[in-house]
């Protein structure tokens, strides 16, 4: 991967792969935004998003339902109620 990338966009990065496959992914998501790169993640799967996400934007048919900040604890269920709202 070419080191000035600045902004990387995935859509569901880890679908149909094994769990240790995921965790080389979300280390190397890691990697990136620890030097310096943007990194947007786009997954139906709260876990994953949970794992690697500093901030979410939830969506759901569409429509911003609200934005978690880093500075916030969210599990699964709370997730889901702000989705749902």
């Amino acid at each position: 991967m070419k080191k000035n990338v600045k902004l990387l966009i995935l859509d569901e990065p880890t679908r149909g792969i094994d769990v240790r496959a995921k965790g080389e992914i979300y280390s190397l998501i890691r990697e990136m935004t620890d030097s310096g790169t943007t990194v947007i993640v786009i997954s139906s799967e709260i876990e994953e998003l949970l794992t690697v996400a500093d901030r979410m934007m939830v969506m759901f048919n569409g429509r911003l339902k609200g934005i978690i900040t880093p500075d916030e604890t969210y599990e699964r269920e709370d997730i889901l109620k702000i989705a749902l709202q």
